[in-house]
Formats: C-alpha cells, structure tokens, sequence
C-alpha cells in the first residue's frame, strides 16, 4: 500500500483516517491541515463533518452547515438530519428522490450521501443507480458493500479488480479486496485477516480494523484469538455495534452461559435500536411470539 500518492494529497491523513474508521484522529488531522486552494479547503471540511457524522455529533454539523454554504457541503446537512431525526425521513428521502430524478448528482459527495441513505433504507436497487459509473473508489468501495448485502459476491468482485486497475494499493481497494474475501469462502478468510493486520500495523487499530479482523478469525474458528481481538476493540468503544454483534456472535460459538450473549444484546438494544441488526432481531421476536401465541391457543381449543 505504498502508491497512495502521500506526496501530491495534502488530505491524505484526513481520508485515509476517515477510511479505516479513525475518526477523531480525522478530526485533529484536519486542524492541521493548511489548504493550498478554496478546493481542497473544501474538501477538507467535507471530511470533517462526515467524521462528526460517523462519530454521531449531529448537532454540530446541523448548527455549522447553513443553507447558505457551499452546494458541496449540503448533502452532508441532509445525511446528519437523517440520521439525528428519524421522524423527517420521508420528507428527507422525497428530497433524495426528487434530486436524482432531475440528475442533479453534480458531485461524487452527494452520491454518496443519497447512496447511503438508501442504503439504510434497504432501497439497494435505489443505491446502485446513484452510484452507477462513479468513477470515484470510495463510490465504488460503497458499491462493493451493496453487491455484497444483495448477495451478489459476483459484482462485488468485479467492482473490485475495477478499483485496482485504478489503484491497487489505495486503502479503499485494499478494505474492499478483505471484504470480498470475507464473502469468497475459507480460503480466503487468512487473506482477509492478512489485509486488516497490515493497516492495523501500518496505520492504527480502529474498531472497524479490529472487528474485520476478529470476523476473519470466527470464520476461521479461532475463537479464542477473536475473543482477544474483540476486547480490545471494546477497549477503544464499549458501544460500538458492530463488536457487541460479533461478541453476541462468539459467545454463541464458544459455547459460553446465554447470559452472556444476552448482556451484549441488551446493550445493542439499548443504544442502537435504528441498526439493521436490531430491528431485523425484534422483528423476528414479534413474529415468533405470534406463531408461540396461535400454537398456545390451538391447544386450549
């Protein structure tokens, strides 16, 4: 990963921090920042307030990004107001929809933003057509997680060898390749782990690094060794989702008390009840407590 042409992006650290999940150093990266050009200005700021966004501080960026400020930085007002009012997605999403009918996608920014959107939406389909021809990695890295959710590890894998004819070594190619590994099969899960401990060594261990490693090592039914992989990461974010679904996850497969696994899916509930994950979880207990409920009652018929 050495091609990321360090040398020529002043906002290398900013991205590639972004990238791989560190947010709060992203942050700090981009007080550092002293921008040659109104441009690349800008986009610095774009990447500062998606790390807030990432980091769940949507009140900052819907008190800085006036109606006012640059087109560029608007869709990312959106995307905090979509996330921090869950009441205003209709209106959020008829906006979206209305946006890319009339091709207004000017910029790889607002691509993204209404991509992810419909993506939490489960509107996949909706996604991909944003997306389609972006010529951007981070649009295709996006794409390569939606062919994956569909299932379709095919079009995942072309997107990838797609990215590396651009850049090989680039951390989002790299990040997609362990992805699509992760999907392939066995034989590819130490690859996968290969990819993460490199960046872990190489940049630093972030809970998205950890969790793609300790995922690679449950495949692999190394157990113990994710478990390792999996408190440390709770060192860095006790709440962070996508390592209480993996503890939920291990503590099934090492065959430990249930109320273990019940401890960290009462955090889940408690704290991220929009996750896919969790909705899909309370959807399927309302649909068995129902089929519990006919069963009980065709019995004292």
């Amino acid at each position: 990963m050495a091609r990321q042409q360090n040398d020529v992006d002043e906002l290398f650290d900013v991205k590639n921090n972004f990238y791989i999940g560190n947010y709060q150093q992203c942050i700090n990266e981009t007080q550092k920042v002293k921008p040659s050009s109104p441009e690349v200005e800008l986009e610095r700021d774009v990447f500062l307030y998606r790390a807030y966004i990432a980091q769940r501080k949507f009140r900052i960026v819907l008190d800085e990004i006036k109606d006012s400020s640059p087109e560029e930085l608007l869709p990312l007002k959106l995307l905090a107001e979509y996330f921090a009012h869950p009441d205003h997605r209709d209106k959020i999403l008829s906006e979206i929809d209305k946006t890319t009918i009339s091709a207004k996608l000017k910029t790889h920014n607002f691509k993204i933003v209404a991509a992810t959107i419909y993506y939490h939406e489960n509107n996949l389909e909706s996604a991909l057509r944003v997306l389609h021809k972006a010529e951007n990695l981070e649009c295709s890295a996006l794409s390569v997680q939606i062919y994956l959710k569909m299932d379709r590890l095919d079009l995942a894998t072309k997107e990838v060898k797609s990215m590396q004819e651009k850049d090989d070594d680039a951390t989002l190619t790299q990040l997609a390749l362990a992805w699509v590994n992760l999907a392939t099969g066995r034989e590819k899960y130490q690859e996968a782990y290969y990819i993460f401990q490199e960046m872990i060594e190489k940049y630093s261990s972030t809970t998205m690094l950890l969790n793609g490693k300790a995922t690679s090592l449950i495949l692999q039914q190394k157990y113990e060794e994710a478990e390792d992989v999996l408190q440390e990461s709770l060192e860095k974010d006790s709440n962070n989702p996508d390592t209480l679904i993996n503890m939920i996850v291990l503590s099934q497969h090492m065959g430990k008390p249930q109320e273990v696994a019940n401890r960290y899916l009462t955090q889940l509930k408690d704290s991220h009840m929009e996750h896919p994950f969790v909705k899909d979880y309370l959807k399927k207990e309302l649909e068995f407590q129902r089929l519990a409920d006919e069963y009980s009652a065709s019995l004292q018929a």
